[in-house]
């Protein structure tokens, strides 16, 4: 028979009917009713094309047929059980590899990466910069972070909102602007290629600079730079993302939960 054609749930079914020679006792196990192992054990008896299970005066039997086969499948329950135990050994793994931009990294993710650490000492932690295309096959990658407007094809969850503020050096009162990819200030006194490099302009007093809150938060709570006005909704978030398989890792989905507590 191919393999793709075996009958797994059937055989699964065999194997715990034979162990208790009992249809009902089976089916507590398997959280069915008798019925649907009877149903199971009968279609299993018709693709095989032989006798499984006899009813005698003392109860359930297995057949010649079905006894002759039980140690090879029970073998192969183990063979599946060492291979899903191997799969899933690489979620259990203390490396987390994360592509973020340099800024983020620089006046958020660190800090917050330095706290979690501190709750389990065998982290470790692997850093790229995502300022380029992120390939996740290409770097290994288990998730990344990007500032975004949504998190595309990927599962994902926004860190912070998608609020900006303006920002400048306390008591500079200067109306030019420090400009950065993510706002294309028109005219303005510096250009600079993100939003750490911006902060830090504005921190130098060149100027003030529209940038993500998430970023601003510690320069402005320090006192380092002051807020100007309100903030407002430009649109764009720092998404946290992964494919599918990495986005379910055990590992991924703590470090998802910490940084989004």
């Amino acid at each position: 028979m191919k393999r793709t054609h075996l009958p797994l749930n059937g055989l699964r079914v065999l194997d715990a009917a034979a162990r208790h020679l009992s249809f009902t006792r089976a089916a507590d196990e398997l959280a069915v009713t008798p019925a649907a192992v009877g149903q199971q054990i009968r279609a299993l008896e018709d693709t095989l094309g032989v006798v499984l299970f006899r009813r005698t005066a003392r109860g359930l039997e297995l057949t010649p047929e079905g006894e002759s086969g039980l140690d090879a499948l029970r073998q192969g329950f183990l063979c599946f059980e060492d291979a899903v135990r191997a799969m899933q050994s690489g979620q259990s793994s203390k490396v987390l590899t994360i592509a973020a931009p340099r800024d983020l990294t620089a006046h958020w993710l660190a800090e917050r990466l330095a706290e979690i650490a501190k709750d389990d000492p065998e982290l470790r932690f692997h850093l790229i910069s995502a300022d380029e295309p992120i390939d996740f096959t290409e770097a290994n990658l288990d998730v990344a972070i990007r500032l975004m407007v949504d998190k595309g094809e990927h599962e994902g969850v926004r860190v912070g909102g998608t609020s900006f503020c303006r920002v400048a050096r306390p008591g500079v009162s200067s109306e030019q602007w420090v400009a950065w990819p993510g706002h294309a200030a028109k005219d303005a006194f510096v250009r600079v290629a993100d939003a750490g490099l911006a902060l830090e302009a504005a921190m130098h007093g060149l100027g003030r600079a529209l940038v993500p809150e998430l970023l601003a938060g510690k320069a402005i709570d320090s006192g380092a730079l002051e807020a100007i006005g309100e903030p407002v909704d430009q649109g764009l978030g720092y998404w946290l993302f992964a494919p599918t398989p990495q986005w379910r890792q055990a590992k991924v989905r703590r470090l998802v939960e910490q940084l989004t507590a």
